[in-house]
């Protein structure tokens, strides 16, 4: 899946993401998707910022500090449209503090 992640294929970049979604929400191979963010961090295609911030919102469900964490250690590189659907599912203070400048 890595190597999804540099695909001129938008749906295959978005799939890297995606495809760990199901595992993440059961708090499984959070080191990929930590990985996985990474790669696409900074990633143009909504639709793959979309799709990331997807899989760190599941993965916040049984890691919520650690996504916090590297959601805070990103956020001034990581695109909004990412940023609002991983704290999509964070408590109102840790939504706040994300997206304070």
């Amino acid at each position: 899946m890595k190597k999804w992640t540099t695909d001129s294929n938008r749906w295959k970049r978005r799939a890297a993401a995606v495809s760990l979604i199901v595992p993440a929400k059961k708090g499984l191979f959070l080191d990929t998707v930590f990985r996985i963010a990474t790669a696409l961090l900074e990633d143009t295609d909504d639709l793959v910022q979309k799709g990331y911030g997807w899989m760190l919102k599941e993965a916040s469900i049984p890691h919520q500090e650690a996504v916090f964490d590297f959601v805070l250690d990103h956020k001034t590189v990581m695109p909004r449209t990412a940023l609002r659907y991983a704290i999509e599912k964070m408590p109102e203070q840790h939504r706040r503090e994300a997206m304070a400048k």
